[in-house]
């Protein structure tokens, strides 16, 4: 019994479990982010009042506090004071475009996210959809590549979903012709980050532009993607954090709210290399006219068989075919239309004589078949087609010929490539077919730490707040189905099957074995009372006594019919074997005669 009652409970936990899971689509439950410390100065104190017994008691309200920079930081925005102070607009044109859609028209405003959930939190939005977007910003200073990590830090919400465009930014290099009233997509850039999407291709971007030491001319590298699925961070209509982390010793990291999605080194996990290869193939070198790349060739010696026959055919009519009976070979196959009537407008000397179009033949409908009997083709047993030497190892094989290496003219090895190009502004240059990208909390600094306190401070607080204004497990289950109808059978599955199994394996137990059934089997007898006991324990020794009576007396009377039995069948048998011995014995005549023969003789 608590082996039953233990797995009956294991089948409920399973159950709860279970249905519980099906809420951890979109949530991500290792969170960096201590969202205790993150409210302390956010979370206003709830008023402590009775609450109705009809309605549940109202969740923590959060209020919106701007972030504050804890460290040095090269570039901070959080667009709170409702302005696009410090930031421009570009005027520029793309060049070989059309002048109609040409221009960098794209509307910037900043405000609130449409369903926010803490008053006052303002952002960048790009407003228009199918058009070019362009504004930037100076940084307090350049960036220099040293011996001071890069962190770029920034949120990003796709409130209307993403169905082709980006939200990437781009790190302008700083150079004497950088001017960002007209930042276009050809201005020089020293780093490109952010996510990017079109169709069902997801991006995250990691692009620098490296210089050629040699050439002195800039090459585009691009990281490894990642290998987690980036599909949620632009459907589920939620803020995410990107960040980017990039080493002196030449590491990166990639993270989206605030887990590394991506992570590798400048010098082994970008394309095309930062490095050229050492050697390059000859590109005068050309292959010997008697180099043998076969690496199997026709037997030379061998021969075709005398009798191979080549021109013998792979079908022949079958000779065991019998035409069916009632085949019709007088009636075509098919017969002219007779319902049909030559068009109106036809004209003979145009469309030539007009001829009724051909039906299948009503006649062949109840036949076999009509028309001329053909034997049905089969496999020629003597086919063996054309004759082919068979291949043996090419004994001149030379292997697949390459051209032979020779140093790279163009080589060079660059062992800091983190040391870029500085940059001194930050800018988005986006195209996209989805308006109302929400953009916040830009950060550039070199102290991770920073960028984690402003992050709790801006992401972490939107964060607390969606989550204190999510509703709860049935709730978020219940707007899932809606979404996905399908699961509202696997809802039924969870929760149905563990409760019939629960059923079915408890109360369908087996029924308790009765006293007689205890006293045969010797097996421990539940706990009752002592004159309970008593009278079975009389009941069963009277009915033992009768039973015992019973057997003896029929025990008796089978013996003495047996006995009877017994004496008859030794009487009978005495009595045969008297007949016997008399028959067996001869008779005074019989002796007689037998004496008589034997004078005779």
């Amino acid at each position: 019994m608590e082996l039953k009652w233990l797995l009956c409970v294991t089948l409920l936990i399973l159950g709860l479990v279970d249905v519980q899971t099906h809420d951890g689509e979109d949530d991500h439950i290792d969170d960096v982010i201590d969202i205790e410390d993150d409210l302390d100065d956010g979370v206003e104190d709830v008023e402590e009042s009775k609450p109705e017994a009809s309605s549940p008691p109202p969740s923590p309200k959060v209020t919106y506090k701007p972030p504050v920079p804890t460290g040095e930081v090269y570039f901070v925005e959080n667009f709170d004071k409702g302005t696009l102070e410090g930031w421009v607009l570009s005027k520029a044109k793309k060049d070989d475009t059309d002048d109609e859609i040409a221009k960098y028209d794209g509307k910037w405003e900043v405000q609130e996210m449409k369903d926010t959930k803490l008053p006052g939190d303002k952002g960048l939005v790009l407003m228009s959809r199918a058009k070019h977007h362009a504004i930037s910003a100076k940084l307090t200073q350049p960036f220099i590549f040293d011996t001071k990590p890069l962190i770029v830090q920034y949120e990003v919400n796709f409130q209307n979903g993403i169905e082709c465009g980006g939200a990437y930014v781009k790190l302008l290099s700083k150079t004497a012709e950088l001017n960002l009233d007209q930042f276009h997509d050809k201005t020089a850039y020293t780093i490109m980050f952010g996510p990017d999407k079109c169709g069902e291709d997801y991006k995250l971007h990691f692009i620098f532009r490296h210089k050629n030491p040699k050439t002195g001319k800039y090459e585009e590298k691009h990281a490894k993607r990642p290998d987690a699925d980036l599909k949620t961070y632009f459907t589920d209509k939620k803020t995410h954090l990107y960040t980017l982390v990039l080493n002196p010793d030449n590491s990166f990291e990639i993270l989206v709210d605030q887990t590394v999605v991506n992570s590798g080194n400048l010098l082994n996990d970008v394309t095309p290399a930062v490095n050229p290869p050492r050697e390059i193939e000859d590109p005068d070198d050309q292959k010997p006219e008697d180099w043998d790349e076969r690496p199997k060739i026709p037997d030379p010696d061998a021969v075709k068989p005398e009798d191979w026959d080549e021109d013998a055919p792979a079908k022949i009519p079958d000779d065991d075919a019998v035409k069916p009976e009632g085949w019709l070979d007088d009636e075509p196959e098919y017969v002219a239309d007779p319902d049909a009537e030559k068009p109106e407008d036809w004209d003979e000397d145009m469309d030539g004589e007009w001829e009724a179009p051909q039906i299948a033949n009503p006649k062949c409908e109840s036949a076999p078949g009509c028309g001329t009997w053909q034997r049905p083709m089969i496999d020629n047993p003597n086919y063996k087609g054309k004759w082919k030497p068979p291949m043996i190892d090419n004994p001149n094989y030379q292997g697949i010929w390459k051209p032979r290496k020779i140093p790279n003219p163009d080589f060079f090895e660059d062992v800091e490539p983190f040391r870029m190009t500085p940059f001194t502004a930050v800018g988005l240059e986006l195209w996209s077919m989805t308006s109302d990208i929400f953009f916040d909390n830009f950060v550039i600094c070199s102290d991770r730490v920073v960028a984690e306190d402003w992050a709790n401070d801006g992401w972490g607080l939107k964060k607390a707040a969606d989550g204190a204004s999510e509703p709860g497990v049935v709730g978020q289950m219940m707007a899932a189905a809606e979404e996905r109808p399908w699961l509202w059978v696997v809802y039924i599955l969870t929760v149905a099957l563990p409760v019939f199994l629960v059923v079915l394996f408890c109360c369908s137990g087996k029924k308790q074995p009765s006293a007689a059934e205890y006293k045969k089997t010797d097996a421990p007898q539940p706990d009752v009372t002592e004159e309970k006991e008593e009278e079975k324990d009389k009941a069963d020794e009277e009915e033992e006594e009768e039973e015992e009576a019973e057997s003896n007396e029929d025990k008796l009377e089978e013996k003495q019919k047996s006995d009877a039995d017994v004496g008859s069948a030794s009487q009978e048998e005495e009595e045969d074997e008297e007949e016997e011995e008399e028959d067996g014995k001869p008779t005074l005549e019989q002796e007689e005669e037998s004496m008589n023969r034997l004078k005779k003789s």
